[in-house]
């Protein structure tokens, strides 16, 4: 099934914003990618720590990738198919490459980490290129699922049956791994977006885990984002008290 344009340009003139399963953990996983491949452009090769420390980052980064296309896959592409069969296959198969390019990426840093000292030099720049390829096919992939998926869902779905789904979603993932995606969606979002999120996760979560949240994404903050969240949610002035 091919998505409708007309459709997808109806919905994105509508007046009211509507659930958006997208755009948070977008912004989560682009803001990750951008930073490892800084860290990787930086790396020193002929530093083991180093090395280590930012190859690490990189094993991080494609398991993040890897069950966000779990996540999709079971939770947003099969609601996609359930009312509009044939929608999804585009970004489905798009979703075995990047699957296949993770487990690339995953054998480069293993070559690397094992190279001997005179042959790091060009392994690493090898790894930089190819992460970078991933990265940018990864942003053009991302903003397909924002518009054209977006556009299907919000045809067939209200914003109720929406937060259902993605709900379900949330709630599969692992306690360590909803740190690590708060760690990097938080702090690069706009102030109403972090208000909307940590409104949510305070009135549904118990308080330990907002306060281990606060306490995540804090030092990612600047002074002035936290004095507007504080002030926002009604939150103690000096970070590490109790909210």
């Amino acid at each position: 099934m091919k998505i409708d344009q007309k459709e997808m340009q109806q919905l994105a003139a509508g007046p009211a914003p509507r659930m958006d399963m997208y755009g948070g953990i977008h912004k989560a996983i682009r803001a990750l990618m951008a930073d490892t491949l800084l860290a990787v452009g930086r790396m020193d090769v002929e530093d083991d720590l180093d090395l280590a420390q930012a190859t690490e980052r990189v094993l991080q980064l494609l398991d993040i990738c890897a069950s966000h296309l779990k996540h999709e896959n079971e939770f947003v592409h099969a609601a996609i198919e359930a009312r509009a069969p044939g929608a999804s296959e585009r970004i489905a198969h798009e979703h075995e490459q990047h699957e296949a390019h993770i487990a690339a990426l995953g054998a480069a840093v293993a070559a690397l980490r094992a190279c001997p000292g005179a042959q790091r030099g060009a392994a690493g720049q090898s790894l930089y290129g190819e992460l970078a390829l991933f990265i940018a096919d990864n942003f053009h992939h991302m903003h397909v699922e924002e518009t054209a998926h977006n556009a299907v869902l919000w045809a067939r779905y209200t914003d109720a049956e929406l937060v259902e789904i993605h709900d379900r979603l949330v709630a599969s993932i692992p306690p360590a791994e909803m740190m690590m995606i708060a760690r990097w969606m938080v702090p690069f979002m706009n102030p109403a977006e972090r208000v909307g999120v940590l409104s949510g996760v305070r009135q549904n979560a118990p308080a330990p885990a907002f306060q281990a949240i606060l306490d995540t994404v804090r030092p990612h903050l600047s002074d002035n984002e936290w004095a507007k969240l504080a002030r926002a949610l009604d939150l103690p002035a000096v970070p590490g008290q109790a909210a």
